[in-house]
């Protein structure tokens, strides 16, 4: 029925969009970091956003002590320096890992990995905000399956086609995107936040600080990027779909040719794997300039009193670093993209084929009237 099939996609969706998301957090800290790194950071320092544009300083220290320890450095600055200059090296040294963080985002994430690794505390940065974002992957993915579900169902049950086409799929994928934004955004917001945050405060205190400083509206940052990333999952499950139908209707014609009665309407656990691979890939490549704007918006631009446009901030992405300034962070994104939609679509298949089980089994095992 509609609600067993309804059941059946949300449960499989938020068990397999928690796991992958879980399993390849460390990418998805990398991949945001990255993409908020910026050479353009100035101008927005210089519309309000100083606080922002500091990033990752308050974790790690440069120190050029020549031989000395830590311990004796101090000593000697405080010593031979005034405030004004012991302030002034501070800034300095701050302005140096900055500038060294944007050199290894622009060289990739390896370089990227091991400055933070080498700066802040080994892996615990890699691990901050895991918590928020499996919830966040959970209930966007059930509450993207549960309207996608619904109003595939609705469309077949209106119009009578059961074998839905790749416009169609797309409008219904965009309807769906939309319609989880308004749980799923903010708790996007704030994940972002704990991933850039330079001074490890807490989910909360991030939450109750973008609240008092920019209302309700503080967690909706970047939501006009949505008005083309609305369009990535809607091309990653409608690529997914329309390949996984053309494997199911060539193995129902090999099973005809063999002369088998029943058909596995399901993917193996590798089919489903490599599909949501070749899918997340298609859908990525397609929209991440707009994603990476979308998270300049929440942590770069954050504080900034005069924000850019959606466009405008690619067209200044791309006048300072051109195409690859465009795909900087690009390599966390696809390697974790791909692998986290391959495990998501991998368990979500088989997590989908045991509840379907469960819903089902009752019913079969009940006799058919009139059966011996």
């Amino acid at each position: 029925t509609m609600s067993e099939s309804v059941a059946s996609e949300v449960v499989s969706a938020m068990v397999g969009g928690m796991f992958s998301a879980s399993a390849l957090y460390p990418l998805e800290v990398l991949k945001t970091r990255m993409q908020a790194e910026t050479k353009a950071t100035k101008q927005a320092t210089n519309d309000g956003s100083a606080e922002t544009n500091e990033s990752h300083q308050s974790n790690a220290t440069i120190v050029e002590n020549g031989g000395r320890s830590q311990h004796d450095e101090d000593v000697l600055t405080d010593t031979m320096q005034t405030p004004t200059q012991k302030e002034k090296q501070k800034q300095k040294q701050k302005q140096t890992l900055k500038e060294a963080y944007q050199h290894a985002a622009s060289e990739g994430m390896t370089s990227y990995a091991k400055l933070m690794f080498e700066n802040e505390g080994g892996i615990t940065p890699f691990y901050s905000g895991v918590v928020t974002s499996a919830i966040q992957s959970a209930t966007e993915k059930a509450l993207y399956f549960f309207a996608y579900t619904f109003l595939k169902n609705g469309y077949v049950d209106i119009t009578g086609i059961n074998n839905i086409g790749t416009a169609s799929n797309l409008v219904l994928g965009c309807m769906a995107e939309w319609a989880h934004l308004p749980v799923t955004l903010p708790i996007d917001c704030v994940t972002t936040a704990i991933q850039t945050d330079d001074k490890n405060r807490g989910a909360f205190v991030l939450m109750a600080n973008i609240l008092s400083e920019k209302g309700i509206g503080g967690f909706y940052k970047g939501i006009q990027a949505y008005t083309v990333l609305c369009l990535k999952p809607a091309i990653q499950y409608t690529v997914y779909e329309q390949v996984k139908k053309i494997v199911i209707t060539a193995r129902r014609v090999q099973a005809k040719t063999h002369g088998q009665r029943d058909v596995d309407d399901t993917l193996s656990a590798a089919e489903a794997f490599f599909l949501g691979m070749v899918a997340r890939i298609v859908a990525t490549m397609l929209t991440y300039p707009y994603l990476r704007a979308k998270v300049m918006l929440q942590s770069t631009y954050g504080n900034a009193k005069v924000k850019p446009t959606i466009p405008q901030m690619i067209v200044e992405q791309f006048s300072h670093g051109g195409v690859w300034g465009l795909y900087q962070g690009i390599g966390p994104e696809l390697t974790r993209g791909v692998f986290s939609a391959a495990l998501m679509m991998m368990v979500k298949e088989r997590i989908g084929v045991v509840v379907r089980a469960l819903i089902d089994g009752p019913a079969r095992e009940r006799p058919m009237p009139g059966a011996e």
